[in-house]
């Protein structure tokens, strides 16, 4: 899973990456018992989503208990691989690879605080010194 472009996590599988992340490696109960703090969502379903996880590898997993009928589930991309292949695919599907017009976009949504924009300042700078014309 090296390649950012074939990381395509569904809303599901994203939320599922997202506990992993947060809590380590844990097992479809303690995974589940935390989605369905916002959204009831039944074991079996939630099983479905790990097993399918692995099978893309999204997931590992390891045997655990007596005669290794529960699994240790652990996230195999990391949260910034995830964020960058998403948001990578956003930008080409809906402002057609302009990261400028996303820019703009989200600035026009808000109005900045000066802290943000010295921050977006400040990130310019540096990807301007890092990236000479």
């Amino acid at each position: 899973m090296s390649k950012r472009k074939n990381i395509k996590p569904s809303e599901s599988e994203l939320a599922i990456l997202q506990v992993l992340w947060q809590r380590g490696p844990s097992t479809v109960k303690e995974v589940n018992e935390v989605l369905s703090e916002v959204k009831p969502t039944g074991y079996t379903t939630t099983l479905k989503f790990m097993q399918i996880m692995f099978d893309k590898g999204l997931l590992s997993r390891t045997s655990e208990g007596a005669k290794g009928r529960s699994h240790i589930y652990k996230a195999e991309v990391q949260e910034s691989q995830v964020h960058h292949a998403l948001l990578d695919q956003f930008i080409n599907r809906v402002f057609n690879g302009s990261t400028s017009q996303l820019i703009l976009r989200a600035l026009g949504r808000k109005h900045p605080t000066h802290q943000e924009i010295e921050e977006i300042k400040k990130f310019l700078d540096d990807l301007e010194k890092n990236n000479p014309s």
